[in-house]
């Protein structure tokens, strides 16, 4: 309950923040409101609002988190099997224990074999985002650039390069990688309905953000 309360908390105080403080035009308030009703919506459809809170120095103390939701989704929608899943395996494997260069070094000991895999490029950019803690460093996105050229067909590339790139808050730029993709995904898809959210969240953002200059 309590998680809610600070929630809600939170959306009110920056509401009021936007309309008094940043003086954003009154025929954009329903904008700036739909934006944060869509921010509850996600923390009611993945948060867990009675989870206790862990202490600040715990997390420091330990390595950096691996993201094991997106490892899975890139062994969804990439190559599970073959020489390009091995590496990606082990790589996976030191990122979970934080060691996020010797991570991405894995990766390009296998593209040095298979240089034309585009499921090894999609894993280097996301080990240098990782090893950045978030930033889409030109090497990164060289990865992702990579693996799209060499199968343009795959959602795998677009897909996380897009999502390290809204991370970043790189939003127009996330937003031309996701489209065509959207496009070309099949009609009542997950990923298609995902990226359909994904991109109606950034218009609105981008929308609030112009109206306020």
């Amino acid at each position: 309950m309590t998680g809610w309360i600070i929630a809600f908390a939170l959306a009110l105080s920056l509401m009021l923040a936007l309309v008094v403080v940043g003086r954003i035009p009154r025929n954009t308030w329903e904008i700036a409101a739909a934006v944060l009703l869509l921010g509850l919506a996600g923390y009611a459809w993945q948060g867990n609002p009675g989870l206790a809170g862990a202490p600040r120095h715990a997390a420091a103390l330990a390595p950096d988190k691996f993201d094991e939701d997106m490892a899975e989704r890139r062994r969804g929608l990439a190559e599970r099997y073959g020489p390009a899943g091995q590496w990606l395996l082990l790589s996976d494997g030191l990122g979970r224990q934080g060691k996020t260069k010797e991570a991405a070094n894995v990766l390009l000991s296998g593209l040095r074999q298979s240089p034309e895999d585009p499921n090894l490029w999609l894993g280097l950019g996301n080990a240098l985002v990782a090893h950045a803690d978030g930033v889409v460093s030109p090497g990164a996105d060289f990865a992702y650039r990579r693996a799209i050229g060499i199968d343009p067909q795959a959602p795998g590339p677009r897909y996380f390069y897009g999502l390290a790139l809204a991370r970043a808050g790189q939003l127009q730029a996330a937003k031309e990688i996701w489209t065509p993709l959207v496009q070309s995904a099949p009609e009542g898809s997950g990923i298609k309905a995902e990226l359909q959210f994904a991109i109606a969240r950034i218009d609105i953002l981008l929308a609030t953000k112009a109206s306020g200059q």
